[in-house]
Parts: C-alpha cells; sequence; structure tokens
C-alpha cells in the first residue's frame, strides 16, 4: 500500500509518498518540483511509481503555487518567475533536512526531478548542492541568464512594463548568473543526470537543454552511462508516460 500523507515544512505544504511497510525505514530521497502554474498533486503518478520502487518522495508546492497561491494575475505570475524559481531552490534542503533529521534519509542516495520550471530549479540546483546525487530534468534548461533576458525582452515586446528598475534588473541577472550552470558545468562532477525534451516545446527552448547536453558530454566520457538526453517529436510542453516511466528507471538505476 503507498501512503500520501500532507504536511507542513516551515509553513510550506507538501505531498509525502512512501510505501506503509517502508514508512519508518531509512530510504532513498526524491524532491520532485512541479512546473509554472502547477501545484504538487499533478505529479502524484510519478511519485506512485516512485515509492513503488522503495523511495521517499515529496512534492512540495513552490511559492505562489497551489495552497500558497495568492491570487496573482499571470502576467503578475510570470514577473515573479525568477523569485519563484530561486526561492524554491532555498526550500529544496530546508524541506530534505526536515525528514533527515527524523532519520528518514539515506543521505548517500537523494535525488532531485523537476518539470519545465522545476526541472529549470533542478539544474540550478545541481550546480549550488553537491549533495544531490542524481537528477531529472523534464523541460528545463540551465542558461539562466540567456533566458531571463529572453523572458525580460519577450514581456517588453508585448508592451508590458517591467516593474523592476534597470539596477534591479542587473542585480537579479547577476544572482541569476551565479546558479547558471552552463557557466560552471564541472559542478555535476559526473552525477547521473537525465534530460527529457519535446522538439516541438513551445515554452521552453528546446535548443537550450539540447545545446548543453551535447556542451557538457566530454565531461562525462568516463561514465557515459551517467548521461542521457530523451527527445519527443510530438508531445509539446507536456510530459508524456514514456518520460515518467523513463525518469523511474533512471532513478531505480541510479539511486538505490
Amino acid at each position: 500500500m503507498i501512503i500520501i500523507e500532507k504536511i507542513f515544512v516551515n509553513d510550506i505544504p507538501l505531498l509525502h509518498i512512501v510505501k506503509k511497510d517502508n514508512y519508518d525505514q531509512k530510504l532513498p530521497y526524491l524532491q520532485f518540483i512541479h512546473g509554472f502554474t502547477s501545484a504538487k498533486e499533478h505529479n502524484l503518478h510519478f511519485a506512485y511509481n516512485l515509492a513503488e520502487k522503495g523511495f521517499r518522495v515529496v512534492l512540495p508546492d513552490c511559492l505562489y503555487h497551489g495552497e500558497r497561491e495568492t491570487g496573482l494575475s499571470k502576467m503578475d505570475l510570470n514577473m515573479r518567475f525568477w523569485d519563484i524559481v530561486l526561492k524554491t531552490m532555498d526550500e529544496i534542503p530546508i524541506i530534505k533536512e526536515s525528514f533527515e533529521e527524523k532519520g528518514l534519509i539515506d543521505a548517500n542516495h537523494v535525488g532531485l526531478v523537476g518539470t519545465s520550471m522545476g526541472g529549470i530549479v533542478t539544474l540550478g540546483a545541481l550546480r549550488k548542492y553537491s549533495w544531490i546525487h542524481a537528477a531529472v530534468s523534464l523541460m528545463g534548461m540551465p542558461y539562466y541568464e540567456k533566458f531571463a533576458n529572453f523572458t525580460i525582452n519577450e514581456v517588453e515586446k508585448r508592451g508590458y512594463k517591467i516593474p523592476l528598475k534597470k539596477e534591479e534588473i542587473n542585480v537579479l541577472i547577476q544572482r541569476l548568473a551565479q546558479l547558471d550552470l552552463s557557466k560552471d558545468p564541472e559542478k555535476l562532477n559526473n552525477r547521473p543526470l537525465l534530460f527529457w525534451h519535446s522538439k516541438q516545446d513551445n515554452v521552453v527552448p528546446y535548443e537550450y537543454s539540447y545545446q548543453f547536453y551535447e556542451a557538457i558530454k566530454p565531461l562525462y566520457d568516463k561514465t557515459p552511462e551517467n548521461l542521457c538526453f530523451i527527445s519527443d517529436e510530438t508531445s509539446g510542453h507536456k510530459v508524456s508516460r514514456l518520460a515518467m516511466l523513463k525518469t523511474v528507471d533512471w532513478f531505480e538505476k541510479h539511486l538505490q
């Protein structure tokens, strides 16, 4: 039997998914970060299948999402995209440590996975946190600085005013550059990393993730089994069932 438990960690609402028989055991741990305008419940199918394989899975709501929604308009939410990314990244260790303190995590088997915005968070977290042992990016990309400038330009093209002064934008870009994995890919340190991305994605450019994958392949010359890119031909900005199954297989292979 799989247990789905709703709890709070420092006012962060999350779902904790684990096999009932494994509830009190020290297990491989996975945190799943949802996408922009999504919520924790939307990835329960991932969590169920991962829990079936013996993982302890946690699905948090990101800032302004799910139970943390504050009624912001889509445009206001767009303006706060990078604030959400940065806040989510800061909360990853807070959530992990709350389970670690209870003796529920095998600290040598910690993984991170995310879709879209969650994939973007995942790749930045790989630069920031060396204790992540394996990861999956679904429709994510690591080029924080490039993507931030791209999104700012797109907003301005549509006639909207950025609610930040030029100096504030520069500070944000500088902060993002410190978490941009493309600027320091050696931080991957051969950790297992799977990419899944559709060529038809019109939200997060496929080229961004594939370009990065090609750039880091030489870093995995001695451990090619630790790096994989799966291209999808038809799904667009939507994760397929195959992507879910491949994610489960990846963590079963590299995190247990």
